[in-house]
């Protein structure tokens, strides 16, 4: 596999092939977030997770082949300042939980909730709620992968503002609804930086809880 998950703003997408999905991603924006495009490889139908920025770039990225779906993993502003524009220039139903949805700059078409499905082509992608980052984020599941937002990084969960609840509930949904489920081969793209897995953060979860952050 040549796949690292180490990309740079304004450089090149790194793509992984999976035998039902294509998954390349894109590094855009001053923040470094990065977007992904989601492809089944049956139909060609893609979706994008978060148009965070530069929408010339994930509108090459997409290219001539249509997206059914853009999906906000949660409502803070740098994840969703390119949404209008690809929305614009794609048609794509936006999706995201309904408790984020009233920061995004445009309706949501399809509000999702714990547990629901939303589908690339033929393929599932189970939608995982995880409080505390904001009210609303949600995780992106397909067998083996996470799509985690800005929920989990290596290191270490989402930013809480040092807010003990938030934190305690955070550490408490990544831990019962990532950790507990799934194998620590399961490979983690977050929100912003280098990709992870399981696995490499099983060992740090006491630190984690310990430092409240």
């Amino acid at each position: 596999m040549t796949y690292t998950g180490d990309v740079k703003t304004g450089g090149p997408a790194d793509v992984r092939e999976l035998p039902e999905l294509t998954i390349s991603k894109l590094a855009v924006g001053p923040f470094d977030n990065n977007a992904y495009l989601l492809r089944c490889n049956e139909t060609g139908d893609g979706v994008l997770v978060d148009a965070a920025a530069e929408a010339d770039r994930l509108l090459a990225l997409i290219g001539d082949r249509p997206i059914s779906a853009i999906v906000t993993t949660h409502g803070h502003r740098d994840h969703w300042q390119a949404l209008e524009a690809v929305v614009r220039a794609t048609g794509a139903t936006v999706i995201a939980h309904p408790l984020d949805a009233a920061a995004l700059p445009v309706p949501v078409d399809r509000p999702v909730e714990h547990g629901e499905e939303i589908t690339v082509g033929t393929v599932p992608l189970e939608v995982i709620h995880l409080r505390g980052h904001t009210p609303g984020s949600i995780t992106l599941s397909h067998p083996g992968h996470l799509f985690t937002g800005d929920s989990l990084f290596p290191g270490g969960v989402g930013n809480t503002n040092k807010d003990p609840k938030r934190f305690a509930r955070l550490f408490t949904d990544v831990t019962e609804r990532l950790f507990a489920r799934f194998p620590d081969e399961t490979w983690v793209y977050p929100g912003h930086g280098g990709d992870t897995t399981l696995g490499a953060e099983r060992p740090s979860l006491p630190e984690w809880r310990e430092r409240g952050w």
